[in-house]
């Protein structure tokens, strides 16, 4: 095909570039600046369609990005056998000669192809027995600077196989020759930067500091966006220089295009730089001059902490990276230097803007300035808060500030105590939905949860002995610690009123102000609705519990009774229970069960939802499970249900039909939040009954227990609860 000028039109190619969770909007804008238009952004990456000159752009010009990935194939798999097959359905010799070396990158969410590792070698299998028919020769695996790299990517029902363009991560910029203790990935750094606007604070001749340089990284990064110097444009090695559809002429392109981009020395532009090891600044100055940067950048060696001399006179950007616990020392070691960073930052950068990065909150307060901007950044796995400050010409005195109310001052320190234990442990078990208080204080009666960054306070409704303003008083002394302690304006707080639920209450909408989104609890998704009802739709403290179920369901069938937003249906289908059944009377709830299903892509004709009423569907049905999950509500009179239901006069009978419906080796969990609920043992005789409730309190209801959880099978049932 020939356009208008006589010229051929380039074919286009589908291609997908992966980068960090919560940057893919940056990749986007990168995307837009490499002229690519018809993209969809999807979590950790984007997917596009464009000519393979605006690919090699990306290559050459993504900071944030980290592997732009061309696609060869996709196609339905359910087994080894139709992966290898679907690879071989490539034409490897049009991409690769059988004397290359060649790399296999594989990650499965497959049920069935779950190992990664052998699905990697089932696609090279398929490669190398390919080129060794045709060739009588075959590639030699190289997993450092292969050929070829080939990455595929098997979701739960298909495969997709991409050639790696980049052939190697893109925060591999070249200039980095070692590094000290705890380094920082260059995409981490460039993103930090866009997210405090320096490119656009460059333009207008700001002036940049990093008071720990460290190995200069974001030094580099910030000077390489000064003088619009592309990242890779010193690095030899990609993707795609052994490709046999390599286009040198466009690469070329690129390159001279990069070239013609950089930009000259500017002394007007202060970009500096202090550290005090002489160990690090040496490193420092090595990748300097690897980056080309060395007449662009000044280091100093200097104690930041302390009064710093070569500032520059005009105002501009303060980032830097201190150490935040995870590597280089413990946090409470720690506070000490947040807090001389923040009478730094007074003392010496009024008028500037600042930003810091850290994973952990504690330390973040111990700086002493309100953040106008918080971001969520990813540190490798590492969960991080980018806080950006505007450091004001004039600082007040602390000494002159209001006192905080002995009784704030005294909620502050709890939640700070708990906090100190709960987000070490969150963080190692990657849990982001967790409680971080519970009326630990009499006077301050209320919940407090965290929902991946968002807070909720949950208000006992108070006794009537407390007055309406004393009520009042404490939730506003609520509100204040919590602000202070999670660094938060009142806006980002949401308040919610528990009191005894009547009817059908408990189902109804309590908003009109929808706050959905969504959470990932042991790596299954939930969506949440945080303001719209009572209750935000996961119960944090059956975490353990949910996993139990999940633990248990391989091969089994499960019934989910008073099943609420069907999260014990996720875990046993993810768990690979053959069918479930998922039985509430609301069908908003329902719905939201099957959303929470789609989420996790466990849609399926075995996995059934009803709408009924649970004690007369019991009565009716006469199909039999493996798996019982039984969460009664403490008491409903709903107008829905034929009768109403006290579960500590009733628990007894409805174990017992419950029961009529359990297989011989299966078991019932059965669990209730009522306060002083007691199991009738007496009248259960005819079942082998074990308090679980230990194995099910997680660890952020320790301090107050939620719920009670009983394992009830029938005699001689044998069954493993360790988690």
């Amino acid at each position: 095909m020939q356009t208008a000028a006589n010229k051929p039109v380039s074919p286009t190619h589908d291609f997908f570039v992966t980068c960090a969770k919560g940057v893919e909007d940056l990749l986007v804008r990168e995307c837009e600046q490499a002229s690519i238009s018809n993209y969809k952004q999807v979590v950790g990456g984007v997917e596009f369609s464009t000519e393979l000159i605006n690919a090699y752009r990306l290559c050459m010009w993504s900071r944030v990005g980290s592997r732009v990935l061309l696609k060869l194939h996709q196609a339905d798999v359910e087994d080894y056998d139709q992966l290898y097959h679907q690879v071989q359905c490539i034409d490897w010799s049009q991409h690769m000669l059988a004397t290359n070396t060649l790399a296999i990158d594989c990650f499965s969410a497959h049920e069935t192809l779950n190992n990664s590792h052998f699905a990697s070698l089932k696609v090279k299998d398929a490669i190398v027995d390919q080129l060794r028919e045709k060739f009588d020769e075959r590639p030699s695996i190289e997993k450092q600077q292969s050929d070829t790299r080939v990455n595929a990517y098997i979701d739960r029902t298909s495969v997709i196989v991409y050639l790696d363009l980049s052939g190697e991560p893109l925060h591999r910029r070249g200039y980095r020759h070692t590094s000290g203790s705890a380094p920082l990935r260059e995409t981490l750094a460039a993103s930090m930067l866009y997210r405090c606007k320096w490119p656009a604070m460059a333009e207008q001749g700001a002036s940049f500091v990093d008071i720990m340089a460290g190995s200069g990284t974001l030094l580099i990064e910030a000077a390489m966006m000064a003088y619009d110097h592309a990242p890779q444009l010193n690095r030899d090695y990609f993707g795609f220089n052994a490709w046999l559809q390599h286009d040198r002429q466009a690469w070329h392109d690129v390159q001279q295009e990069a070239l013609t981009r950089l930009r000259e020395a500017d002394p007007e532009l202060a970009i500096i730089g202090y550290e005090q090891s002489d160990k690090t600044l040496a490193i420092a100055r090595t990748n300097l001059q690897l980056a080309g940067c060395e007449d662009k950048i000044k280091l100093y060696n200097a104690d930041s902490l302390k009064k710093l001399s070569h500032l520059p006179t005009r105002h501009g950007l303060m980032l830097t990276n201190p150490p935040y616990g995870k590597r280089l020392g413990d946090v409470d070691q720690l506070e000490e230097v947040y807090s001389r960073i923040g009478q730094r930052l007074k003392q010496q950068f009024a008028g500037w803007n600042a930003a810091i990065i850290t994973s952990e909150n504690e330390l973040a307060q111990r700086v002493g300035l309100r953040a106008h901007h918080k971001n969520t950044l990813y540190n490798g796995a590492i969960r991080c808060t980018l806080y950006q400050y505007h450091i004001r010409e004039s600082q007040p005195d602390p000494a002159e500030a209001d006192k905080l109310h002995p009784n704030v001052e005294m909620l502050c320190n709890r939640l700070n105590k708990n906090l100190k234990h709960l987000r070490k442990w969150a963080n190692r078990n990657a849990v982001s939905c967790y409680r971080v208080y519970d009326a630990d204080l009499p006077q301050y009666a209320v919940a407090i949860d965290l929902y991946d960054g968002a807070i909720v306070i949950q208000e006992y409704q108070a006794p009537k002995s407390i007055s309406a303003g004393k009520a009042h008083q404490h939730i506003n002394d609520v509100i204040d610690a919590v602000k202070l302690v999670f660094d938060c304006k009142k806006s980002d707080i949401i308040i919610k009123t528990r009191k005894k639920q009547s009817g059908a209450s408990q189902y109804e909408a309590r908003s009109n102000d929808r706050q959905s989104r969504v959470v990932i609890e042991n790596g299954l998704k939930f969506s949440i609705n945080l303001l719209d009802y009572l209750d935000t739709g996961l119960f944090n403290d059956h975490r353990n519990t949910r996993q139990l179920v999940r633990k248990l369901s391989q091969g089994k069938t499960m019934l989910n009774l008073f099943a609420y937003t069907g999260s014990f249906t996720v875990y046993a289908a993810a768990g690979g229970a053959t069918a479930t059944t998922t039985v509430d009377m609301s069908n908003t709830y329902l719905r939201w069960a099957e959303n929470n299903m789609a989420l996790n892509n466990l849609q399926s004709d075995e996995h059934e939802f009803i709408r009924a009423d649970c004690l007369e569907w019991l009565r009716k049905t006469d199909e039999s499970y493996d798996i019982i999950v039984l969460d009664p509500p403490t008491f409903s009179n709903s107008k829905k249900m034929e009768a109403t239901l006290d579960i500590e006069r009733d628990h007894v009978q409805l174990i017992e039909q419950t029961m009529s419906r359990l297989n011989e080796q299966g078991v019932l969990l059965f669990s209730t939040n009522a306060k002083r609920f007691k199991l009738d043992v007496d009248h259960l005789q005819a079942y082998q009954v074990r308090d679980i409730s230990s194995l099910t309190v997680t660890e952020d209801f320790k301090r107050k227990p939620a719920h009670k959880c009983w394992a009830i099978s029938h005699p001689g049932t044998k069954i493993d609860f360790r988690l």
